[in-house]
């Protein structure tokens, strides 16, 4: 009965926490896969990703200061070289508060041209102009504050409040990711056409990578999710 009334209080998080929307926008006829062609070779793989980190970096800079004026647009962009099999970029900051955005080895040999890596590198830098990073961690602290409260209203021990205040804590953290995720690709799909790369094609990218589905608590969207927001923004430009 306690396990209970806490998943109900898990429940009314969306209620409580910053909720992103994406609006779906008409109806398009969905995006198709195409050939994808071999992988190209190293050397190739790396003239493309820094082709694209030498023209988008300014622009990305540029948008940053002009949409989010509050905000460190200084970005600094870093390959990942350590040991790994999956493709990955992400988004973070460093200790003084700078934009970082990197990509794993895996992830720029993946690319089979400018249009994807250019398409992922916008997406990472949409992530810092949206503020993600800090409005998943606000959501976080909301989340675990109704945990600490659910956890006194069914009147457990310190342990089973630790407990639950954590689990309020990951169930902040993770409840939105999902509209982080697609409002991350809407705006990267304007960031990447802004700079002369085509998002449809960039967004190709998703017919390679494993879909998520659509999982609860997950901190992707599913794939078709994502290219159906690709493709209502860029219907739009």
């Amino acid at each position: 009965m306690r396990f209970a009334v806490f998943l109900c209080a898990l429940g009314m998080l969306g209620g409580c926490i910053d909720q992103t929307s994406v609006d779906d926008g008409p109806d398009l006829p969905p995006i198709q896969a195409q050939e994808a062609g071999p992988k190209l070779s190293s050397r190739q793989a790396m003239n493309n990703y820094n082709a694209v980190v030498a023209r988008l970096e300014p622009l990305a800079e540029s948008i940053c200061r002009q949409q989010a004026p509050n905000l460190n647009c200084d970005f600094m962009v870093v390959i990942d070289d350590r040991p790994a099999t999956s493709p990955n970029a992400f988004q973070t900051l460093d200790s003084t508060g700078r934009p970082v955005i990197g990509f794993n080895v895996p992830l720029i040999q993946e690319a089979r041209n400018q249009d994807e890596i250019a398409f992922v590198f916008a997406h990472e830098v949409a992530h810092h102009i949206e503020g993600h990073i800090s409005r998943q961690q606000t959501n976080a602290t909301v989340g675990g504050l109704l945990g600490g409260l659910a956890a006194s209203a069914i009147g457990v021990g310190v342990d089973g409040t630790d407990l639950l205040t954590q689990a309020g804590v990951n169930v902040g953290a993770r409840s939105y990711s999902k509209n982080f995720e697609l409002e991350a690709d809407a705006l990267g799909t304007r960031i990447a056409a802004a700079g002369g790369y085509d998002p449809l094609r960039g967004a190709q990218f998703f017919f390679r990578i494993p879909d998520p589905g659509d999982q609860f608590l997950g901190t992707h969207p599913p794939n078709a999710d994502r290219l159906r927001t690709v493709q209502r923004v860029a219907a739009g430009l």
